[in-house]
Protein backbone atom coordinates (compact mmCIF):
# COMPACT_ATOMS: atom_id res chain seq x y z
CA UNK A 1 0.00 0.00 0.00
CA UNK A 2 1.60 3.22 -1.17
CA UNK A 3 0.87 6.65 0.88
CA UNK A 4 -0.83 8.72 -1.80
CA UNK A 5 -0.12 12.63 -0.72
CA UNK A 6 -2.64 13.91 -2.97
CA UNK A 7 -5.32 12.14 -0.93
CA UNK A 8 -4.03 14.85 2.14
CA UNK A 9 -6.21 18.27 2.75
CA UNK A 10 -4.95 21.29 1.99
CA UNK A 11 -5.25 22.28 5.89
CA UNK A 12 -3.54 19.03 6.96
CA UNK A 13 -0.84 20.52 4.43
CA UNK A 14 -0.27 23.51 5.40
CA UNK A 15 -0.17 22.36 9.14
CA UNK A 16 2.95 20.24 8.93
CA UNK A 17 4.60 22.90 6.90
CA UNK A 18 3.81 25.48 9.23
CA UNK A 19 5.42 23.00 11.74
CA UNK A 20 8.44 21.96 9.40
CA UNK A 21 9.19 25.75 9.63
CA UNK A 22 8.65 26.09 12.88
CA UNK A 23 11.30 23.16 13.49
CA UNK A 24 14.26 24.88 11.22
CA UNK A 25 13.60 28.33 12.75
CA UNK A 26 13.97 26.28 16.13
CA UNK A 27 17.43 24.62 15.34
CA UNK A 28 18.57 28.18 13.97
CA UNK A 29 17.70 29.78 17.20
CA UNK A 30 19.29 27.16 18.85
CA UNK A 31 22.19 26.60 17.28
CA UNK A 32 22.84 30.90 17.38
CA UNK A 33 22.29 30.30 21.42
CA UNK A 34 24.92 28.16 21.49
CA UNK A 35 27.18 29.58 19.53
CA UNK A 36 26.74 32.96 21.24
CA UNK A 37 27.22 31.05 24.81
CA UNK A 38 30.71 29.29 23.64
CA UNK A 39 32.16 32.71 22.32
CA UNK A 40 31.05 34.25 25.49
CA UNK A 41 32.97 31.57 27.36
CA UNK A 42 36.06 31.41 24.78
CA UNK A 43 36.08 35.07 25.95
CA UNK A 44 35.61 34.68 29.35
CA UNK A 45 38.72 31.85 29.33
CA UNK A 46 40.76 34.28 27.68
CA UNK A 47 40.06 37.26 29.91
CA UNK A 48 41.04 35.15 32.94
CA UNK A 49 44.44 33.73 31.38
CA UNK A 50 45.06 37.46 30.19
CA UNK A 51 44.34 39.02 33.74
CA UNK A 52 45.96 36.33 35.91
CA UNK A 53 49.13 36.47 33.52
CA UNK A 54 48.91 40.32 33.90
CA UNK A 55 48.47 39.41 37.59
CA UNK A 56 51.89 37.31 37.69
CA UNK A 57 53.81 39.48 36.21
CA UNK A 58 52.76 42.36 37.97
CA UNK A 59 53.92 40.93 41.05
CA UNK A 60 56.89 39.24 39.92
CA UNK A 61 58.20 42.69 39.41
CA UNK A 62 56.96 44.11 42.46
CA UNK A 63 58.93 40.84 44.31
CA UNK A 64 61.92 41.75 42.11
CA UNK A 65 61.80 45.58 43.06
CA UNK A 66 61.36 44.31 47.10
CA UNK A 67 63.99 41.97 46.82
CA UNK A 68 66.50 44.54 45.29
CA UNK A 69 66.00 46.84 47.68
CA UNK A 70 66.24 44.86 50.54
CA UNK A 71 69.89 43.82 49.23
CA UNK A 72 70.66 47.38 48.30
CA UNK A 73 69.27 48.51 52.56
CA UNK A 74 71.77 45.66 53.75
CA UNK A 75 75.09 46.72 51.66
CA UNK A 76 78.24 48.24 53.25
CA UNK A 77 79.69 50.97 51.25
CA UNK A 78 82.92 50.62 51.85
CA UNK A 79 83.92 54.59 51.73
CA UNK A 80 82.52 57.49 51.83
CA UNK A 81 82.37 59.75 48.65
CA UNK A 82 84.50 62.45 48.22
CA UNK A 83 84.24 65.39 46.90
CA UNK A 84 85.80 66.11 43.38
CA UNK A 85 87.24 69.16 41.53
CA UNK A 86 85.25 70.02 38.75
CA UNK A 87 87.69 70.02 35.38
CA UNK A 88 85.73 73.57 34.11
CA UNK A 89 85.94 75.74 37.32
CA UNK A 90 88.29 73.95 39.58
CA UNK A 91 86.55 75.31 42.40
CA UNK A 92 82.80 73.49 42.75
CA UNK A 93 83.09 69.62 43.85
CA UNK A 94 81.65 67.50 41.54
CA UNK A 95 77.48 66.28 42.66
CA UNK A 96 77.31 62.62 42.74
Amino acid sequence: MQFDLSAVETGTMVFIGTLMFALVLLVFVLTAAFIALVLVGVGKLAWVILSSTLLAVVHGINHGWDRLVHHASTVEVSGDFQGQQSPSTGSYPRVI
